[in-house]
């Protein structure tokens, strides 16, 4: 049956009893055509062939499209099968194109094993620095859409403009290996962020030096002992110090302490464990004297395995705000806990200690063949001695410090006048 489909023929088209589907087919599009369920069910679909084989492809429901406009969308999918595109191939490419930038990022996630930080990190520039194209289709992303943005992103900070691209530049590539027309095409024929390299936009940055100048490490030192046996420190603060205390001692990242669990202590064999650090690369590292007198002070606390706990909820204490900022202070500038692992490794170059050593004590990769090929680098307890040695070099200028402090003390109240006989 043919008629003209408007709206009104439409929904009073009804299927027959004792039918499963009935179609009304388009007397002004040959192939266009309503088809009714037996439960009611209005959708538009077109029929033709394609490289001589003959289909029918659904357009979608009555009420989603109107008669227009799902006859327009049947014109083009007639056009496309006179070119011999198949029509569920041309439905599978669109679907490709349209996958949004969030679609992406939770596939990626789903099968990359990333840790928890990169997880975070991936997710929040995708809903704060792309938010205006996270639920928009990855191909409408452009070349110029990305100049555009990453200047945006400079000004605020040119380092994390450079993270952010780096992010989405994995996305996109991810995007283009994974979703590909029905011939095997990507979707998008390059990724749209390489524009900042053809054009050498990328920001230059220069890596962070500070840390705790060698000559005031001392002060810095002699300052935290002094917070961390105060009577009147709260259990907070003196947490706080702790912690700054055993970054100095150890060069370990902030996550790397403040995770830290008692399971993953000996004091009684003198290591700390790293089971999934950043590098990926689990690690027993030494604990000099001093580490592990900090360590045996630290109270446990019941309900929470940690050994920098928060003050409630049995989490890790997550900053050390007012003793940095007292670190800065003696320190001439504002540093970050990170800081804290360039002064290790200062102190390390101090005392003449070999670059591979401390580069496994930060457990870094290390650089030299030596090390990679021969060396242990995972149970680091031969490594002892010189952890030894920066901590009795830390404690040393902390002994110092105070001794010039207590002198200028002295002074300062007269006790080392001599009286004159008259």
């Amino acid at each position: 049956m043919k008629t003209k489909l408007t709206k009104q023929r439409v929904e009073r088209f009804k299927c027959p009893e004792g039918k499963s589907q009935a179609f009304l087919w388009d007397e002004e599009l040959a192939g266009f055509a309503v088809r009714v369920t037996k439960t009611g069910i209005l959708s538009y679909v077109v029929q033709g062939r394609t490289n001589g084989k003959e289909s029918v492809t659904t357009i979608g429901r009555h009420g989603v499209f109107t008669c227009d406009q799902a006859r327009e969308e049947a014109r083009e999918v007639l056009r496309g099968m006179r070119k011999g595109v198949a029509p569920q191939a041309e439905k599978a490419r669109k679907a490709a194109q349209g996958v949004t930038l969030r679609e992406v990022m939770n596939a990626y996630l789903g099968v990359r094993d990333l840790k928890a930080s990169s997880k975070a990190d991936i997710e929040k520039h995708v809903n704060k620095s792309f938010l205006a194209w996270a639920d928009k289709p990855v191909t409408t992303i452009t070349r110029d859409a990305c100049s555009k943005r990453f200047k945006e992103l400079s000004e605020r900070g040119k380092a994390q403009a450079n993270q952010a691209f780096v992010n989405l530049r994995a996305l996109l590539n991810y995007a283009r290996a994974t979703y590909r027309t029905p011939d095997g095409l990507p979707t998008m024929p390059e990724n749209p962020v390489s524009v900042l390299s053809d054009a050498k936009l990328w920001n230059k940055t220069r890596a962070k030096s500070t840390r705790i100048p060698n000559d005031k490490i001392g002060e810095v030192w002699s300052m935290l002992q002094a917070r961390r046996n105060a009577d009147d420190q709260t259990t907070s603060s003196r947490t706080s110090a702790d912690i700054v205390s055993f970054l100095m001692l150890t060069g370990a990242r902030w996550n790397e302490a403040a995770m830290l669990t008692w399971d993953n202590v000996n004091l009684e064999k003198g290591w700390w464990h790293l089971p999934d650090p950043k590098n990926s690369n689990p690690v027993w590292l030494p604990l000099s004297k001093e580490a592990s007198e900090l360590l045996a002070a630290r109270p446990h606390v019941t309900g929470n395995d940690y050994v920098f706990p928060a003050r409630s909820g049995g989490k890790y204490i997550v900053d050390a705000r007012s003793t940095m900022e007292r670190v800065s202070e003696l320190a001439g500038e504002h540093l970050s806990p990170h800081d804290l692992r360039r002064t290790f490794v200062a102190v390390a170059m101090e005392c003449k200690i070999e670059m591979w050593k401390f580069e496994l004590l930060t457990n870094h990769v290390p650089t030299s063949v030596t090390a990679i090929s021969y060396m242990e680098t995972k149970k680091l307890a031969y490594l002892l001695p010189e952890a030894q040695i920066i901590a009795d070099w830390i404690a040393a200028q902390g002994q110092e410090a105070e001794r010039v402090a207590q002198e200028k003390a002295a002074i300062a109240a007269g006790e080392n006048v001599i009286q004159l006989r008259a």
